[in-house]
């Protein structure tokens, strides 16, 4: 467990933050999730370790750094997910399918589909992909079987 909080406090280091017990506990609570995780969720799982602002500036830091990436549930309530080890502050490589359960409501990146490389119309400026899907996610399908 020692490895993995060092890994999480190297990361903030690499991005030039502090490493500071609100900021390790929300890399750690979405480190240890197979789907991402939305705001109103970190809150209550920190509880008073954390306010809503200080939250809030963390999720917005992370995402600015290329940490975390956001994506919106079908209801449009954003949640979060690590990114990928190559995105940075300037460029995000989070181009993959991400999934949203109709039944448990989870949404989950899967990295291993990935959105295809397109060429745009000249003048265009592509600044965000985002490819969703929805339906019953394996866990769900495994619960009714």
């Amino acid at each position: 467990m020692e490895n993995h909080e060092g890994k999480l406090a190297d990361l903030l280091v690499h991005n030039g933050l502090k490493r500071t017990l609100p900021r390790l506990k929300v890399l750690d609570i979405l480190s240890n999730r197979d789907s991402a995780t939305s705001q109103p969720f970190l809150e209550k799982v920190m509880g008073s370790d954390v306010d809503r602002v200080t939250l809030y500036r963390i999720l917005q830091t992370f995402e600015q750094k290329g940490i975390i990436h956001r994506i919106l549930d079908g209801h449009g309530t954003a949640n979060y997910a690590l990114c990928s080890p190559n995105c940075s502050q300037h460029e995000h490589h989070d181009e993959h399918l991400h999934f949203n359960c109709s039944n448990c409501q989870r949404v989950y990146c899967l990295d291993t589909v990935r959105i295809p490389k397109f060429k745009t119309p000249q003048g265009f400026s592509v600044e965000n992909i985002s490819l969703t899907a929805s339906g019953i996610c394996s866990n769900c399908s495994e619960k009714s079987n």
